[in-house]
């Protein structure tokens, strides 16, 4: 599979996030860095978008609830098309549409989110409205993994089996690092893979910053139609600057000028 053009996405999301919460002296770039290849797969090799039409009804619908990790996702929309790069230096300053967490007002954002463990249970509404208005678009929806200790998604992840959401994916970015500690010190998640699985859902599990692995298990999550797939995604928080990796530090942490120069040295344009 050819994933260069992805790579190269990667690496301009991973840089264009970094320049962004420094320049807001902002926080939340770990988990930004983390899902970065996932994102340049999904709207580089993936989803239907039409960044003239954003509205367009036949597009695929992607909802990020982390939408604390918004530098992300903001750039790989601006790098689509969605909205001029250039606005991309308001992001978090005031009367700025580019809040420091998803805003619906953003082209190319179908949610807004941050209040963690709302966006499945949207994604699973928007699929279960496909289903039965025959629509053909697909819906994807990515989770943190601190944010799995909120009980409003598992009772989504009991929903979507239940009425055979086929059209749902959701993803899963499994840095295993939240805001006060690691996942297994929080709320320990083990074991993941069997509880989707006595849930009712596809399971599949993956290197999340393989590109080949992310764009084949998010094909194969098209195959089954008649249960939603769960993609868990085992990233590394802060990936692609070495001192941001696997640091609970960087959940909060703005870079200095320093830490600037060194990450876009680290991150290939």
């Amino acid at each position: 599979m050819k994933t260069e053009k992805s790579q190269e996405l990667a690496n301009k999301i991973r840089q264009t996030a970094v320049e962004m919460v420094h320049r807001a002296k902002a926080s939340h770039i770990g988990g930004a860095l983390s899902m970065a290849d996932i994102l340049a797969v999904l709207y580089e090799e993936v989803m239907a978008i039409f960044p003239d039409n954003p509205s367009d009804p036949r597009r695929d619908r992607f909802l990020l609830s982390k939408g604390h990790a918004c530098t992300a996702l903001y750039a790989v929309l601006a790098h689509k098309g969605f909205f001029p790069l250039k606005e991309l230096e308001s992001y978090s300053l005031d009367g700025s549409r580019l809040l420091s967490h998803t805003s619906h007002k953003v082209p190319g954002i179908e949610l807004s989110t941050g209040s963690l463990g709302h966006a499945l249970g949207v994604a699973c509404g928007m699929g279960l409205a496909a289903k039965r208005q025959n629509k053909s678009f697909h819906t994807y929806c990515m989770v943190s993994d601190g944010e799995l200790n909120e009980g409003s998604n598992w009772e989504a992840i009991l929903f979507a089996p239940h009425h055979q959401l086929g059209n749902l994916t959701l993803i899963v970015d499994y840095n295993k690092i939240q805001s006060f500690g690691t996942v297994e010190e929080v709320l320990n998640l083990e074991p993941l893979h069997s509880k989707f699985i006595a849930f009712g859902w596809e399971v599949l599990e993956i290197d999340g910053h393989q590109h080949s692995d992310i764009l084949k298990a998010l094909k194969n999550s098209k195959i089954d139609t008649a249960r939603p797939t769960v993609i868990i995604a085992h990233t590394i928080k802060g990936k692609g600057v070495s001192f941001m990796e696997n640091k609970l530090l960087w959940h909060y942490r703005s870079p200095s000028d320093q830490d600037l120069e060194i990450a876009k040295r680290e991150i290939q344009p």
